[in-house]
């Protein structure tokens, strides 16, 4: 229950819906609860008005309002039917209003709910939108799903109905012992007794709730995951034909989530009959002890049928106990793992007074270091470089020499562990978050479209974009031509990470998405695998004359010799071990000459093919 109190600030926040709501529910129950009197009312006129003898001169206890409509029916002296007719008039009356205020009830409590649900989504939803990259490599996109979805609405059912009916129960078994003592206190004891045995049967079942809970929503996350890898990855599964073992593995862990469940049901389907039994025992109790109390001229045959109606008005409150128990106790376990989530601090945090910046002017590394802490891999040891606005700067390696590293230390996606990174000669830790990023266009190695049109794809990273910037930025990344050929251009959907485009398509797409929002910075990662040569060299031909006075880093394990470079670094286990110009480079031996040598006679023999 402890996990619960995170809600309590939604309370708060919605406290006129939730007080409004427990107002409504007690004028609900209050009328609801005059019926049982004015039934037994109705009972011993009409066996007073059949056998006046039979009727006891015991004492009666009524509600003042039921007290006041028994006189003024008193008053007027009706005639049998008459005094049936205008009681039933009054229990309907007491039953619109019952209805009324139960609607009140719901349109206060329910719509709280809803309200939280929406709100503790943008919360769960805020909080991921602040951790850093490191969080998702470490998690799976499935099980963040679930706790999205799947967890908050449990979370919903325990701050709506579950606590409706909390309140709603213990409202009326409040107001039903009391009308029952006042009326008879012994009999009272007797027709109770069964219930605490359904609190001694709650207190064992809740411990073994909250265990199948917790498994059961850990068993539907990694549902969850499983099912959306498959979905993205279903090209991988069909081609490696592997439908079978997929759908196994599905099957298998579907198969245990099911059992779970099943547990779980069957407690419950043990567990509400019990209770059933145990309000028709008082039922029982109430006729026979009432009877014999009768018989001896202690209460009147209205008072049994007052107390049967009590028991009756009783069955759903008690046999919901177990319900609402097992919404909260699920609602607890949910709540628990959103806390997990919303309890883990963002690893990159942005300081009180962050210093603006309205441009990139240089950035320097000083013996930076980092070192992944999930992996412990050091991909970038002693680093130091010097880039100055408008310089145009390759980065070369071998694929996890660390390039792709610097690139997300740049647009601080991940901070560095040892050293400095300095953006205008200050460090990028006290540098407006924002601010930095909006004046960085990165085109990331894993190319990642959006399941949208190709023209909102383009303009996603500018927060208004004409027809003509679009059409700028697809000639820019030579991708203008092949999107004319689409069904619809450049209003054709391209499905869910643009699985309708080639892979050079989608590498250019993400270009166009990057030399549209004309930054001060440009990072290039990798971007070209997937284009042929030509293509290629159309591309860099364009970046050489888009990237006149603008910053640009490319990232390449590759040679192009179509962009003037002011400066290439070539790394190696995260270090620089080659550093200059083209012609510097090509003049010296090392990995940059062999590189260069291997990618010219790779060339040739292709020409020659």
């Amino acid at each position: 229950m402890k996990h619960l109190k995170h809600l309590n600030k939604y309370f708060w926040k919605y406290r006129w819906r939730f007080f409004l709501g427990i107002f409504f529910i007690m004028l609900s129950n209050y009328f609801g609860i005059l019926a049982p009197q004015l039934t037994g009312f109705v009972v011993d006129e009409v066996q007073k008005a059949i056998q006046p003898s039979s009727v006891s001169d015991t004492k009666v206890f009524f509600d003042p309002l039921v007290l006041k409509v028994t006189e003024w029916i008193k008053s007027r002296k009706f005639q049998f039917s008459t005094l049936v007719f205008s009681c039933g008039l009054f229990l309907l009356a007491f039953a619109l209003l019952r209805g009324f205020f139960m609607f009140l009830m719901r349109q206060t409590i329910i719509v709280m709910s809803r309200h939280i649900e929406y709100d503790q989504k943008n919360e769960v939803y805020n909080h991921y939108q602040q951790l850093d990259t490191l969080f998702y490599k470490m998690h799976s996109t499935g099980d963040l799903m679930s706790r999205m979805s799947e967890d908050v609405s449990r979370v919903r059912m325990y701050t709506g109905p579950a606590l409706m009916y909390l309140v709603n129960l213990s409202v009326l078994i409040s107001f039903s012992l009391f009308y029952m003592f006042n009326k008879d206190p012994l009999l009272s004891a007797y027709v109770l007794a069964p219930l605490p045995f359904l609190a001694v049967a709650m207190y064992f079942v809740n411990a073994y709730i909250i265990k199948k809970s917790e498994r059961i929503q850990a068993q539907l996350s990694d549902l969850t995951t499983i099912a959306q890898e498959s979905y993205s990855g279903i090209r991988v599964i069909k081609s490696f034909f592997q439908e079978k073992n997929t759908w196994e593995h599905f099957n298998q862990q579907s198969e245990e989530y099911r059992k779970s469940g099943l547990a779980l049901s069957t407690v419950e389907s043990i567990y509400f009959p019990a209770i059933g039994l145990l309000i028709g025992l008082s039922t029982v109790l109430t006729i026979y002890i009432g009877s014999i109390y009768q018989l001896d001229h202690t209460i009147s045959s209205g008072t049994i049928a007052e107390f049967v109606v009590y028991i009756n008005m009783l069955t759903f409150p008690v046999s919901a106990i177990g319900w609402v128990v097992s919404n909260i106790q699920r609602a607890a376990a949910s709540q628990k793992r959103l806390n997990e989530f919303l309890h883990i601090e963002p690893g990159i945090k942005e300081i009180s007074n962050p210093v603006p910046i309205q441009t990139i002017n240089s950035i320097e590394f000083k013996h930076v270091d980092f070192t992944f802490s999930h992996t412990g891999i050091h991909a970038v040891k002693d680093f130091n470089l010097t880039i100055q606005k408008g310089q145009r700067i390759a980065i070369i390696g071998k694929t996890g020499c660390g390039k792709t590293t610097l690139a997300q230390l740049i647009l601080r996606l991940m901070d560095i562990n040892r050293g400095d990174l300095l953006i205008n000669g200050t460090s990028i830790q006290e540098l407006q978050l924002q601010q930095l990023r909006a004046l960085i266009s990165y085109v990331p190695q894993d190319v990642f479209l959006f399941s949208d049109s190709v023209e909102n794809n383009i303009s996603f990273g500018a927060d208004e974009m004409d027809e003509n910037s679009i059409l700028k930025a697809a000639k820019t990344a030579v991708v203008d031509k092949e999107i004319d050929k689409l069904s619809e251009g450049y209003k054709t959907k391209i499905g869910e990470r643009g699985v309708t485009l080639s892979g050079g398509q989608k590498q250019r797409i993400s270009i166009a998405r990057a030399v549209a929002t004309n930054a001060d910075l440009l990072i290039f990662d990798d971007c070209l695998s997937a284009v042929d040569t030509r293509t290629e060299h159309a591309i860099a031909e364009n970046l050489e004359e888009y990237l006149k006075e603008k910053t640009a880093i490319i990232i390449t394990h590759r040679i192009f010799n179509s962009i003037h470079f002011d400066k290439i670094v070539v790394m190696q286990e995260g270090r620089i071990i080659q550093e200059g110009t083209h012609e510097a480079l090509i003049s010296v031996e090392g990995y940059y000459r062999d590189l260069f040598h291997l990618q010219q006679n790779s060339a040739s023999s292709l020409q020659e093919n």
